[in-house]
């Protein structure tokens, strides 16, 4: 593991470097803080955390609530509140509640980083120019004017020196191995040094400044509600961390709950120490993973490396210009303003939380940014609970009226407005699909239909609730309603979907193809569009014409998994047989010459009626078929030479032995036994028993040994 985790470890202790120093910096806490964070959360989250890839210390994200605690209390009572919020953390874990956390909906987590990005590029953009930065945003927006009017030539300078380091750096070949955001450090350092630019530089003189936290003064109320939102922020985000690097590595899964634990034990060692919050870290996690980390060892001598570093080297830290760092976190800040994920966003509809929790966030504050976008997303998700359709179409003299979704009182103006529209007297075809109906939507339907059948209207409610409409009409408790499951499902047959319709209403297809249209294609559509250009399916599958053989559902294949023959009786000619056939024959010489199929599938099934044919007699009108069933008189004849198996009829027997025989008649081609004697074809049995709804693989061997050539 160690050859592993050891270079990776040296990877991710380059990058945590400068961040913590950064995050520190934005947090106005002193700079040992935020390497005291990354040493705690390297080695003791690291050590005891669920998860074995998972890179804790100092979060971009927790810096505005870092900042304004600093503010109010001082930095020794902030470190004191770190401590209570990792014990709560803690007991959080123990009670095994981390699961809750996954609900927070990603859209408010994603805002709210882009809302500290905004206000962290804002802050230090003064410092850039070389000035200082004010106390919210939104003054450090109106402020800005002023600062570019006096900005000063050194900080410029090497602020840009450093954007321009971290921008270029990734794309410069065998380079890149050092990680941008130190080399950008380095550089600006040198530079500096250099040419005797006047800058502030970082001081470290005070190690890490264990001085030991203090209680905080103030009201309890707002101090219990500060070590909350800490405990809960860096739980979230840790938590979230954690499942994102589930999907970054092959290892073991994470444990949630004992990560928050060892989130919150690190939280107290760092508190106690005189550090910073400590969470997972998106950033210093991916880039484990990429590195190649196998274990939680990596994570652990990242931490060993930074205490090192610290300790030995404080003095070559202090040769980092404050500009420098502040262009890093502006660099970062702007960064966490992800356009992609608001991308992601706007095919769930989810967009206007993440706009609005970034604004509050900008505008007002971290914790009041949470909760609206929090409050937000519930109304909208309450929104989407209680949406209802209601369809109204009209087939000649019938009405049909298709409800879906969940029928509340906030649906029945658009109920009664659609109910409203159809005539006195007509015949109506009430079809409710819908999750969830309350009293008011139900007083509405029961009313209306009341005053349409006194008119001379006919009402016909869906066999579904055909029962549960008279039970709740009769004052029976049915509420709240729970429809039984929904049988509008594409592999039913017509007459299980709809009622039948009368001859003037059009054919069943057209109205099967405007449900595609309305409900199937749009899902389908982005799939079929890559197929459009050429097909590779994998199977040849010949199956048996009959109308309950439903290829795409007993094998659960997709549009261009299968290539299929279907014909009375899933017969295959033999190779030149008399009389000749050459559609079957021409299907299969496309899927094996041109589609370069692997597999050919046979499958019967029960009931046959080629098979009753051929235990019968044909009636003598139905010239095409007597002439096509002479394809079948081997497997006749191979049905009476091999014994039949206990507990079967014979009809079912000469079902099971016509696919086998099927396969040496595939056998009989040239190109087939050529195929599957080198191993490049595969011929496979398939039988479907209808009424039991099974598919069963066939084994050769047990209807041999009488072969019929």
């Amino acid at each position: 593991m160690l050859r592993h985790d050891l270079p990776a470890s040296l990877v991710v202790f380059l990058v945590a470097v400068p961040l913590s120093l950064g995050i520190a910096v934005a947090s106005g806490a002193p700079l040992a803080a935020g390497l005291v964070a990354a040493v705690v959360g390297g080695i003791v989250a690291g050590a005891l955390g669920g998860s074995v890839v998972q890179v804790s210390g100092p979060a971009a994200g927790l810096s505005l609530v870092v900042a304004e605690l600093v503010q109010v209390y001082g930095w020794r009572a902030t470190c004191t509140i770190t401590l209570l919020a990792g014990l709560l953390q803690l007991l959080l874990g123990v009670c095994r509640v981390a699961r809750a956390a996954l609900a927070v909906s990603p859209a408010v987590v994603h805002g709210m980083l882009a809302g500290v990005g905004v206000v962290i590029a804002l802050s230090q953009l003064h410092i850039v120019l070389g000035g200082q930065p004010q106390r919210s945003a939104l003054e450090n927006l109106l402020e800005l004017p002023a600062q570019i009017v006096d900005i000063h030539g050194h900080a410029v300078l090497v602020s840009l020196l450093t954007i321009a380091v971290l921008v270029v750096w990734g794309r410069l070949p065998k380079v890149n191995v050092v990680p941008a955001p130190l080399a950008a450090l380095i550089v600006a350092a040198l530079t500096a040094a250099a040419l005797g630019w006047d800058l502030t530089r970082l001081d470290l003189t005070h190690g890490f400044g264990l001085s030991g936290p203090v209680l905080p003064q103030g009201d309890w109320h707002a101090i219990a509600g500060a070590v909350l939102l800490v405990a809960v922020l860096a739980g979230v985000e840790s938590l979230l961390t954690c499942v994102a690097a589930d999907r970054m590595h092959r290892g073991p899964r994470a444990d949630l709950d004992r990560e928050l634990s060892a989130q919150g034990v690190a939280n107290m060692v760092s508190g106690a120490l005189g550090g910073l919050p400590v969470s997972g870290v998106v950033v210093r996690t991916t880039t484990n993973v990429r590195a190649g980390a196998r274990s939680r060892w990596s994570t652990v001598l990242h931490g060993f490396w930074v205490l090192v570093v610290t300790i030995c080297f404080a003095s070559a830290i202090g040769l980092i210009p404050l500009e420098a760092l502040a262009a890093l976190l502006l660099f970062i800040g702007v960064k966490m303003v992800d356009l992609g994920n608001a991308k992601d966003l706007r095919g769930h509809g989810e967009m206007p939380i993440y706009f609005v929790t970034m604004g509050v966030v900008v505008v007002v504050g971290l914790a009041e940014g949470i909760l609206i976008g929090l409050g937000l997303g519930a109304l909208i998700a309450l929104r989407r609970l209680t949406r209802v359709s209601v369809d109204l179409e009209q087939n000649g003299r019938r009405w049909r009226v298709a409800v879906t979704g969940s029928l509340t009182f906030l649906g029945v103006p658009r109920l009664t407005e659609a109910l409203r529209a159809i005539p006195p007297g007509a015949a109506v075809d009430l079809d409710l699909h819908v999750d969830f109906m309350d009293h008011a939507a139900f007083e509405t339907l029961h009313a209306w239909r009341l005053d349409h059948e006194r008119t001379g209207g006919t009402i016909d409610i869906d066999e579904l609730h055909d029962d549960w409409y008279t039970a709740a009409a009769s004052g029976s408790r049915v509420f709240p309603f729970k429809s039984p499951q929904r049988l509008d499902r594409w592999f039913l047959p017509w007459a299980y979907r709809r009622r039948p319709v009368a001859p003037e209403q059009g054919p069943e297809l057209l109205a099967g193809t405007r449900e595609f249209h309305r409900r199937t294609a749009p899902l389908v559509r982005p799939l079929l569009t890559r197929l459009a250009g050429r097909q590779t399916p994998s199977h040849l599958f010949i199956t048996c014409a009959d109308s309950r053989i439903v290829p795409a559902l007993i094998t659960a294949s997709g549009p261009g998994d299968l290539f299929t023959v279907r014909n009375i009786g899933n017969l295959v000619p033999r190779y030149r047989s008399a009389p000749g056939d050459d559609s079957v024959e021409a299907a299969i010489e496309y899927a094996v010459r041109v589609l370069e199929v692997r597999t050919i599938t046979v499958c019967g099934h029960s009931g046959c009626g080629a098979m009753v044919a051929l235990l019968g007699e044909t009636p003598r009108e139905l010239h095409a078929v007597r002439r096509w069933l002479r394809h079948g008189r081997h497997s006749l004849a191979r049905s009476a030479a091999v014994p039949e198996q206990e507990g079967l009829e014979p009809l079912d027997w000469l079902c099971q032995v016509n696919v086998i025989q099927q396969l040496d008649n595939l056998r009989s081609y040239p190109m087939i036994a050529e195929l599957e004697r080198s191993g490049k074809l595969a011929l496979t049995a398939m039988y479907f028993d209808i009424a039991t709804a099974r598919v069963h693989d066939l084994d050769e061997a047990r209807f041999s040994p009488a072969v019929i050539r």
